[in-house]
């Protein structure tokens, strides 16, 4: 078994030839991933960069195994992590096929992953940002209402964290990722609650996104500062403003650095 895929065979003319593969990032096998996991961060980075469009169907476990050197098995357990995620489906006869982008979760915190490892769609950052500027600042108003002391000490240590890391380090995005998962657990509403991994992979995404090719185009800590501030003086009107404007000026971030106009998303 090899851990780097080799160049690829012709395809079955009623398959998408698993050559698009070769461009999605990172290889077979990473640190620390099993080999079934690597396959699916291929495959659902392929998907998910259009390499594979819905409607299309992946090359059978037979060819794709003999193809890139790894066994059927690891294939058909990468195939049952995509299929959960609802980016595809299995059918005897029929083959893989990729399902339609409605059907697949996106909120799934590894199908954000898949999304931003490759160039994503200024669409679905718009979407992200839509979903977050009404989840986020709803959440901060009850967060002010209902935050309890070890609520805010925990708000407290991850801005400390991410002014002393700064958001250009993991350490600071991981900080930046606690920040807004405890407002959203400060809400004391489970449904909310529910969201935190999706809210928080979006924002870590979207944050090392917007660095990959120039730095952060202004420092964010500030504007998490003043959430924090009114969130920890239980001003509930003010909380809510200051998050609402902490989404906005990180989506004119995030518009910048991919290149749009203040109107393209």
């Amino acid at each position: 078994m090899t851990e780097a895929l080799p160049e690829t065979a012709s395809a079955s003319p009623e398959t998408v030839p698993s050559k698009a593969l070769e461009s999605a990032s990172g290889a077979v096998r990473g640190p620390g991933r099993r080999l079934h996991g690597a396959l699916a961060h291929k495959l659902g980075t392929a998907i998910l960069s259009g390499q594979y469009a819905p409607g299309d169907v992946l090359p059978g476990e037979v060819a794709f195994a003999e193809e890139l050197k790894v066994s059927r098995s690891a294939y058909r357990e990468a195939i049952q992590v995509l299929t959960a995620k609802g980016l595809v489906a299995s059918r005897p006869k029929a083959g893989t096929r990729v399902l339609p982008r409605e059907r697949w979760n996106l909120l799934d915190p590894e199908v954000l992953a898949w999304a931003f490892a490759g160039e994503p769609d200024v669409a679905f950052v718009r979407d992200l940002f839509e979903l977050r500027s009404i989840i986020e600042p709803a959440a901060a108003r009850l967060a002010a209402q209902r935050r309890t002391k070890d609520d805010i000490r925990i708000m407290r240590d991850a801005l400390a964290a991410m002014r002393r890391n700064t958001l250009t380090t993991e350490a600071g995005r991981a900080a930046d990722r606690d920040f807004h998962d405890a407002i959203l657990r400060a809400t004391g509403n489970q449904a909310m609650v529910v969201l935190s991994a999706s809210i928080g992979a979006a924002v870590h995404w979207t944050t090392q996104f917007k660095q990959r090719s120039r730095e952060l185009p202004r420092n964010p800590i500030p504007d998490h500062a003043r959430v924090f501030d009114a969130i920890s003086a239980g001003d509930a009107d003010a909380a809510a403003e200051a998050m609402g404007v902490l989404v906005d000026l990180a989506l004119e971030d995030t518009r910048s650095s991919m290149g749009q106009g203040a109107d393209a998303a």
